[in-house]
């Protein structure tokens, strides 16, 4: 693909906050992992945030991370 055909494309870029169970089977995540988003295979961006343990309950709360796709 030439420069010119390049130029002509749009990027876009569709993003989702995930809100994963910590005992999910994938933990930990790293962002060079993957993730399958409604369907939609997208990459992890920034760092997963893990929520810690409630004070009250005393269990885990979610993964939170960031995934986009981005074609074009």
């Amino acid at each position: 693909m030439g420069g010119s055909d390049q130029q002509e494309r749009d990027t876009v870029i569709v993003g989702w906050t995930v809100y994963a169970p910590p005992d999910h089977p994938r933990m930990p995540l790293r962002t060079t992992d993957k993730a399958v988003v409604r369907g939609v295979v997208c990459e992890i961006t920034g760092e997963p945030g893990d929520w810690g343990r409630s004070p009250f309950t005393g269990t885990r709360g979610p993964v939170q991370f960031a995934a986009d796709r981005v074609t074009g």
